[in-house]
């Protein structure tokens, strides 16, 4: 039977009992249907898991046992920051879920003249950024990471170019390179992917004055959410923990 893995973004520690909060308590009983005396698995994003059990499950009190610490990682050798040009509801959730699968190190949502989504004022920022760290955490526990990449907050694709560095890879149907001839890397990955609709000629332009490597996928049109997940799997193939 598979063990429950459960993101708990607290101080943890060998030994110590832990009751949940609201929030935590009702996933625990209500989404994982965990009862008194189940065993689980508990990380809270900072390296290593906890073995834990549930020594009581209702709706007064749910609280954790946890036992000794647990090194595991399972974190890819090769850092790989990811600029995800924002797109529409269900298609950035799952590139952003299937990144984290897939080992990525950050992620930053970007603004890109072709983006389609408005997140008009402070508080939609907030409300789609706390959705999108979800998301990673969610992801974490299915996957077995111990360490919850960082999605940072939105930002213009501009900004975003010049503050890389490393080797520097942008998506892109016309790109003059593939992946597969390009020197092995000897530090971190900065991949940037469009949005609905790819990039502009003057993001282009933007892109490759920052000293990104314009890089195609084959011969056929990639949708945004399938190109982004398709460069980390090539990625990770040739150069990471995937071959």
């Amino acid at each position: 039977m598979r063990i429950s893995r459960f993101f708990l973004p607290q101080p943890l520690s060998p030994g110590a009992t832990i009751q949940l909060a609201d929030e935590s308590a009702h996933y625990l009983r209500t989404v994982l249907r965990l009862k008194k005396g189940a065993d689980l698995v508990v990380f809270n994003g900072e390296g290593g898991e906890y073995p834990a059990n549930l020594l009581e499950a209702h709706k007064d009190a749910v609280k954790l046992l946890l036992g000794p610490l647990n090194p595991r990682e399972t974190e890819s050798p090769l850092p790989i920051a990811l600029g995800l040009g924002i797109s529409r509801g269900e298609r950035m959730d799952l590139a952003i879920q299937k990144a984290v699968e897939l080992g990525v190190s950050a992620i930053t949502p970007l603004f890109t003249e072709r983006c389609v989504v408005q997140l008009d004022g402070d508080a939609r920022k907030v409300q789609r950024l706390r959705h999108w760290r979800k998301i990673a955490q969610s992801a974490c526990e299915q996957c077995g990471r111990n360490r919850v990449p960082e999605i940072f907050e939105p930002m213009k694709l501009e900004e975003w170019v010049v503050r890389q560095n490393g080797l520097r890879l942008f998506l892109d149907p016309g790109g003059t390179e593939a992946l597969r001839e390009l020197p092995r890397p000897h530090g971190p990955i900065c991949l940037l992917s469009g949005p609905e609709g790819g990039f502009t000629v003057v993001e282009r332009k933007t892109a490759t004055e920052a000293e990104f490597i314009a890089i195609r996928l084959g011969p056929r049109v990639l949708r945004t959410e399938t190109a982004a997940l398709a460069a980390l799997t090539a990625i990770q193939t040739l150069w990471g923990d995937m071959g």
